[in-house]
């Protein structure tokens, strides 16, 4: 049997996830960061859900997502209503998952060649 890597081409991809960091491509980040499939937002100021409000709609916005993926660490956990209603009233889908499941579903929305943000939120070191 001929094993070969196959890498995903055209978007950034994860690759891999565990419970200090995400590793995009062949880089591991250690600290929470946004995710488009052109491009990464680096040192999100952002460690876990409740730090979530309506002033951090915009940051996702800039990067014209037709669906936002919320990756909220190892553990599901869902942010303000008005965080998530800044979405809504933009007509812009927000799902919110672990960090494993939303890399899961990022990496398949954008292979689609989907307009999708990502937020994952890692702990501070």
């Amino acid at each position: 049997m001929d094993l070969s890597l196959e890498r995903p081409e055209g978007y950034l991809f994860v690759r891999r996830v565990g419970a200090g960091g995400i590793t995009l491509i062949d880089r591991e980040l250690t600290s929470s960061f946004l995710l488009a499939p052109d491009r990464v937002i680096e040192h999100w100021p952002v460690n876990t859900a409740d730090m979530l409000d309506i002033s951090h709609v915009d940051a996702f916005l800039a990067l014209q997502p037709e669906l936002v993926i919320l990756g909220t660490g190892e553990r599901q956990s869902f942010p303000a209503a008005a965080f998530m209603a800044g979405f809504l009233r933009k007509a812009i889908g927000i799902e919110v998952m672990d960090n494993a499941a939303a890399a899961r579903t990022y990496n398949l929305l954008a292979d689609e060649g989907r307009r999708v943000v990502a937020g994952f939120m890692l702990p501070s070191a």
